[in-house]
């Protein structure tokens, strides 16, 4: 499954790593590290000139989101849920077959 994190940005959701809340205070200073060098490698994409009010971290980009960090993760269980469903779907329909 997809998640939409805003503007026309859509990843996959098997590839997150983890969905941080950028306005949250208690932001390490590891994380801050981590944008800050990721900035400076090209590694990271606003996808809105809006407010940035979550952080999207993948393998391979790290997509600075003005969709919240609660709704992100919301659209990550529904679509890990719907996965696991159909998996379970078709293994269901392979064994009766045996």
């Amino acid at each position: 499954m997809f998640i939409h994190l805003g503007g026309d940005t859509v990843i996959r959701s098997k590839d997150v790593v983890a969905i941080l809340d950028h306005q949250s205070r208690g932001l390490s200073q590891d994380n801050q590290d981590f944008l800050t060098n990721g900035k400076e490698q090209d590694h990271i994409t606003q996808i809105s000139p809006d407010l940035v009010k979550s952080v999207v971290i993948t393998a391979e980009r790290v997509y600075l989101s003005p969709i919240s960090s609660l709704t992100l993760k919301r659209r990550a269980n529904v679509a890990v849920d719907f996965d696991e469903d159909e998996t379970e779907k078709a293994e269901n329909k392979d064994s009766s077959f045996n």
